[in-house]
């Protein structure tokens, strides 16, 4: 079930505002997703929350600092999805520019699995033999590999912003603002965010020492179009200090101040970076990175983004494209055997959905249990195999029901069923023995239904209420587009009563409306519905300019619709 519901707007609030200059509509919708201070409302890099608020992030400049000066060998173990590829790619230019000696390596994901293990810090020390090995986006959880590291006389450097379990690994220095006592504001900040913090943390200690005395200091905002890419990729919350990091990124993209692989990912997605905004990284530049760490491995991605030559850059999309295409065909074909093991699920008698198939592609398991959790709204976690008898999940949940914490519960209760887990709210993994898939699905199912409500079961499209006749115009959406919108700030969905003056079925597979109101008419499109509408319908929606001939005009882009 479905139902629209309208936010709630602090009037106090939402008139501070609009005293302070903003745009009335722009007051309301602020307001309505709790922002109070005009000063959150700024995207300049000056009101950034200062480094020093991260927790050891001194020790960790310091650190590097030292071992600059003595040209130890670093190299960094990157995660396998865009966030991780962005934050290797933020730590290879920024501390190459510091004079580091420093190389990267990223496990495939398949022989490896995930985070620093000791397995990867073997390999490391075969291949690259470090001095110093630098996590990004991973490394929170690796107690055994840290261990392994210190064993063999590598020191390591950690910067993550996944949860931590109960005992931290033994690394020389932990950036992450989201251990014990880190006091930073923004606990949302995505693992590249981490990484161009220490940056600036590690420049401002190579000032201190005179560094930048006879010569300029690297420009470390030249990075902050990987920073909007990871930041947005990873799905974080865009609280007010992400908001900066997009902005300031999505702002040299418009002005064509972009890396090779930023604008050569734009090009073979068929966009304009002239017009970028978080939509475009989140849906047609993360996915084409995503890819490579999918199915294949991401040193092609992160290739990518730390060439210079355009023509190489060029290459490397054109191949991160066909991946993808490869994904997409995988994904569907995984989704229609996913539809046929829930050929029985009945919505009404779970709460959550775990699904399991021999055949399927544990790179890809992730977007399949998204797509399941979008259609049926339910946390959901499917399954592929993995190595030797051990099977591995991936999954993403709804609002209210904390997956990682979902995970340790489960754990918890029944120690010897899960192997390894870790995550987020929203989004986790875990392996476990293929034996034991029944075992958990039931023992998962019994945390959804001591946690989920019937109502935290029903997809809720929150609404912005009623625009004002006014405002369904190109310049209002110029205005909207002005900002940064996403995860944890919604983008702007108006809805009110509309009489339904004509529709009819595009291509088979949308419905194309003329909806009425106060006499104004206005061209409507429902994507992926066809099922028709009655005479008058009360309609969820959101505002797009839709550019035909030449003319631009306004259309309404439909979430959904029910009868008035």
């Amino acid at each position: 079930m479905t139902r629209i519901s309208t936010r709630p707007c602090p009037f106090r609030e939402s008139e501070m505002l609009r005293q302070n200059g903003v745009h009335p509509v722009l007051a309301r919708l602020y307001a309505s997703r709790g922002l109070t201070d005009p000063k959150e409302l700024s995207s300049e890099l000056a009101a950034m929350i200062p480094p020093s608020g991260l927790l050891h992030i001194d020790a960790a400049a310091v650190f590097l600092a030292d071992s600059i000066a003595a040209n130890k060998r670093m190299v960094i173990v990157a995660d396998y999805d865009c966030d991780g590829a962005t934050a290797c790619a933020v730590a290879l230019r920024g501390l190459r520019a510091m004079g580091a000696n420093i190389d990267f390596i990223v496990p495939n994901r398949f022989e490896y699995g995930y985070g620093l293990t000791p397995e990867i810090v073997e390999l490391t020390a075969r291949e690259k033999q470090p001095d110093i090995i630098i996590t990004v986006d991973n490394g929170i959880a690796s107690i055994d590999g840290v261990a392994e590291a210190n064993r063999r006389g590598i020191e390591v450097v950690v910067t993550d912003h996944h949860l931590p379990a109960d005992t931290l690994p033994a690394a020389r220095v932990i950036v992450n603002p989201n251990q014990p006592e880190c006091g930073f504001p923004s606990k949302h900040i995505a693992g590249v965010g981490v990484m161009f913090y220490v940056l600036l943390a590690l420049r401002a200690e190579l000032r201190k020492r005179g560094a930048y005395e006879t010569q300029p200091q690297p420009k470390l905002d030249n990075l902050l179009d990987l920073v909007a890419l990871g930041t947005v990729a990873d799905v974080v919350r865009l609280d007010a200090n992400n908001r900066i990091l997009v902005a300031q990124g999505l702002k040299r993209m418009r002005a064509g101040r972009m890396h090779a692989g930023v604008a050569a990912l734009y090009r073979v997605a068929g966009r304009d970076p002239r017009n970028a905004n978080p939509f475009d990284l989140g849906f047609a530049l993360g996915p084409r990175l995503n890819a490579a760490g999918r199915l294949e491995d991401m040193s092609l991605g992160i290739e990518c983004l730390i060439t210079d030559d355009e023509g190489r850059a060029w290459q490397l999309a054109q191949q991160l494209n066909d991946i993808n295409l490869k994904r997409r065909e995988i994904e569907a074909d995984m989704q229609d055997t996913a539809m046929l093991h829930l050929d029985e699920f009945e919505p009404a008698e779970s709460s959550t959905i775990c699904v399991f198939d021999e055949s399927w592609h544990q790179g890809v398991i992730g977007i399949v249990a998204s797509r399941l959790k979008e259609k049926f709204y339910r946390p959901t976690i499917t399954f592929a195999p993995g190595a030797d008898g051990w099977i591995k999940g991936s999954g993403r949940s709804i609002p209210g029901f904390h997956l990682r914490d979902a995970l340790d519960l489960v754990y918890k209760k029944a120690p010897s069923l899960i192997d390894k887990f870790g995550g987020h709210a929203m989004a986790a993994g875990l392996t476990l023995r293929a034996d034991a898939f029944d075992a958990f699905a039931k023992a998962f199912e019994e945390v959804g239904r001591s946690w989920l409500s019937k109502q935290q079961l029903e997809r809720v499209i929150e609404t912005d209420g009623p625009l004002e006749d006014a405002y369904y115009t190109t310049a209002f959406i110029q205005e909207m587009d002005g900002q940064v919108w996403g995860q944890g700030f919604a983008p702007p969905v108006f809805c009110d009563e509309f009489r339904v003056v004509s529709q009819r079925i595009l291509k088979e597979r949308h419905l194309k409306l003329l909806l009425e109101k106060n006499g104004a008419r206005y061209d409507a499109i429902w994507f992926g519905h066809i099922d028709s509408l009655g005479e008058r319908a009360r309609v969820a929606f959101r505002l797009d300019a839709n550019e035909y001939n030449g003319v631009t005009k306004v259309q309404l882009l439909v979430e959904h619709a029910e009868p008035a």
